[in-house]
C-alpha cells in the first residue's frame, strides 16, 4: 500500500494478497482467543470469533482507512487502535451483553482480543521485516 494525498493505492496484485494475510491473521489470532477468553466461553464461540472479528475489521483496515492517512506510521497507529476497539465492541456485543454481570471475564475477554491483535500485528511487522 502506497499511502500519500489522500488517495487509496492498492493495485490489485496487492487486493489478491488480502484473503492470505486474512487466514495468516486468523492464525494468529485464534491460538490467542482460543487460550485467553474467559471460561464462560464455550470452544466454537471462541472458533466463531477468531474468524469473525477479522473478517468484520480487515476490510476496514485494508481498505477504508488508508485514503485518510499520509503516513504509514499515523495510519498504523489509528488501524491499530480502532480494530481492537471495535473488536472489543463487536465481542461484547454478541457475546458478552444479555450474559450475568461478570466483570472479571470480560476484563479478561477484552485483554485477549487486543492480546490477538497486539499478537498478529507483531507476526505482521516480523513478515514485514523478512520479506
Amino acid at each position: 500500500m502506497e499511502y500519500g494525498n489522500g488517495e487509496l493505492a492498492l493495485s490489485a496484485d496487492q487486493l489478491s494478497w488480502m484473503p492470505l494475510y486474512y487466514l495468516l491473521t486468523v492464525a494468529v489470532e485464534l491460538p490467542v482467543l482460543w487460550v485467553a477468553l474467559s471460561k464462560r466461553h464455550p470452544p466454537r464461540t471462541k472458533l466463531f470469533a477468531g474468524f469473525w472479528l477479522t473478517a468484520c475489521t480487515y476490510p476496514v483496515l485494508w481498505l477504508v482507512l488508508p485514503p485518510f492517512f499520509d503516513t504509514r506510521w499515523l495510519y498504523l497507529l489509528v488501524g491499530e487502535t480502532v480494530v481492537p476497539l471495535a473488536e472489543c465492541v463487536l465481542f461484547w456485543a454478541v457475546f458478552v451483553r444479555g450474559r450475568p454481570s461478570n466483570p472479571r471475564a470480560t476484563v479478561r475477554d477484552m485483554t485477549a482480543i487486543f492480546g490477538a491483535n497486539l499478537a498478529s500485528f507483531g507476526f505482521g511487522l516480523l513478515l514485514e521485516r523478512l520479506w
